[in-house]
């Protein structure tokens, strides 16, 4: 059953994003492809001009992403491509990396709080309503600091909320504290809650490179 669900999430995500460039296509990356590709290899790299603290979100962000790649391989490798439970190695390589992820996660969350906050200016509807209401003209509250668009704000603050119960039920599940219900319980609610969790991760890294390949 999970297997048939990871496939069709799977499929159905990167179908939207190829559907998504499709009708919005971005019209400098077909006019120059490889100038573009060269672009998007050296977002790998760490920039001169950054301040300490931008090297260390980049380079945090990058192991993050490797931590991500590395997990999902071990994590949905067996399950999707072999229909089998995680075991031997693949559970001492994903073991490994895991609360590297998780720290990396931790460090990102408080640093990418400010740039992803939420403003009236990502509710065009919402701020025009207050408008009307309050009778009061905004004052350009964006203007203060680099912002996030509103898709990678969204999905930004879901991969943080959704890496609590990812966490936590995979650490619950090592202490006998609960029964064998409990404990396939939250094997299953750590299994179905990574497959949200890479999807969103997913959608997010799209809607970034997207982001960069249109400056």
């Amino acid at each position: 059953m999970f297997q048939t669900i990871s496939i069709v999430a799977f499929a159905v995500t990167f179908g939207c994003m190829v559907l998504n460039c499709v009708i919005s296509p971005c019209k400098e990356c077909w006019r120059h492809p490889l100038r573009k590709l060269v672009h998007l290899f050296t977002l790998l790299f760490i920039e001169q001009k950054l301040s300490p603290v931008g090297v260390l979100r980049k380079v945090v962000y990058l192991l993050a992403m490797l931590c991500f790649v590395i997990l999902a391989v071990t994590g949905f490798y067996p399950t999707i491509i072999l229909g089998e439970h995680i075991s031997g190695y693949l559970v001492m390589v994903h073991a490994t990396f895991a609360p590297i992820f998780a720290i990396c996660l931790a460090i990102l969350a408080v640093m990418w709080a400010r740039r992803c906050r939420f403003a009236y200016s990502d509710w065009p509807w919402f701020q025009r309503t207050v408008q009307r209401v309050t009778l009061v003209k905004s004052a350009g509250e964006q203007a203060q600091c680099e912002s996030s668009g509103l898709g990678q704000k969204i999905t930004f603050w879901l991969i943080i909320f959704l890496a609590l119960p990812l966490i936590l039920s995979i650490i619950l599940s090592m202490f006998p504290l609960f029964g064998t219900h409990w404990q396939e319980l939250l094997l299953s609610t750590h299994r179905y809650t990574a497959l949200v969790f890479a999807l969103v991760v997913i959608v997010h890294t799209y809607l970034v490179i997207r982001t960069k390949m249109q400056e």
